[in-house]
């Protein structure tokens, strides 16, 4: 079977990781540089906004852990998930809100909905019930009836986890970039308002659930609820799942070529150069010029 995600998009993947890395140090300027950017080259084009979920759930390696490029990434993630739901016939903006809200919110002709876009590096070892957000969400719909995670399909637990029973317990939607895709190809063969009904009766099959940490019962119960919903989408499905692997595939090359390199780079560091990295490793200087700035800030003077 021949490659099904083209080098095309591979490359893209490439450039938007650099083009992320172009930080002009405002974290709201940068954010809407990105949306700007992202939307002028989506378009309406479905099929480059499909690579860009196909590709998307892991972040890139080469990002340091909690930098500005890894903020920036998310909002990245953030800024698809609302592309791809506008797509879908709704109205969708992403918040500049950055803590105690959801990132997303989106509008449908007959009801809305919150959502966030989740992303993970590959070396992450352990994931927590927390890093989901699943409970979360469900207090950030703030009167809205619905509520949905999206994450990478292989990140998620496939036999028994608390996301589950939060999920079923809560009535947050827990879905995959790979099911995202999906619908978007199917809208290409059908109206808007039918993609409503169809998104409408997964998050209506959530509640109907008996709360569970069953990873098995929870996706019965979504992949069936989009099968059943049109014959045209079966052949789709077939599809998106032989491009799940191709992407954990893609993945997990760009993640090794970025540690290999690293790993040659620093074994021909001469000793001064190796100080060097492990201070800003460390991120030393930085935690220095904090500490430096700390002053007296006059509140015992204050009677």
């Amino acid at each position: 079977m021949s490659q099904i995600i083209s080098d095309i998009a591979i490359n893209r993947r490439k450039y938007w990781t650099e083009e992320i890395r172009k930080l002009s140090g405002n974290f709201i300027n940068d954010t809407e540089r990105l949306e700007k950017e992202l939307l002028l080259e989506v378009g309406s084009n479905t099929n480059t906004l499909i690579d860009h979920l196909r590709l998307c759930g892991n972040i890139p390696e080469s990002y340091g852990h909690d930098t500005s490029e890894e903020k920036l990434y998310s909002k990245y993630t953030d800024i698809l998930l609302s592309l791809a739901f506008k797509q879908l016939g709704f109205k969708s903006l992403v918040l500049k809100e950055r803590a105690d809200a959801a990132d997303v919110e989106i509008f449908g002709n007959n009801y809305c909905f919150v959502a966030d876009a989740k992303a993970f590096r590959l070396s992450r070892t352990a994931k927590n019930t927390k890093d989901f957000k699943v409970a979360a969400m469900h207090n950030w719909k703030r009167g809205k009836p619905y509520a949905m995670v999206v994450c990478p399909i292989y990140q998620l637990p496939t036999t028994s986890s608390q996301i589950y029973f939060q999920a079923t317990s809560h009535n947050v939607c827990i879905f995959t970039y790979s099911h995202l895709a999906l619908l978007l190809s199917y809208s290409e063969i059908k109206d808007k308002t039918d993609m409503q009904e169809l998104i409408q009766n997964i998050f209506d099959i959530i509640p109907a659930l008996n709360p569970s940490k069953s990873a098995v019962d929870y996706w019965l119960a979504i992949n069936r609820t989009i099968l059943s919903f049109s014959e045209k989408i079966k052949p789709l499905w077939d599809i998106e799942k032989g491009v799940a692997t191709e992407s954990i595939n893609i993945a997990k090359e760009e993640a090794l070529t970025f540690l290999a390199n690293e790993r040659h780079k620093i074994v021909n560091m001469n000793h001064q150069e190796a100080i060097n990295e492990l201070i800003k490793v460390h991120k030393i200087d930085s935690k220095i010029k904090i500490i430096n700035k700390i002053c007296d800030n006059k509140l015992f003077t204050l009677k």
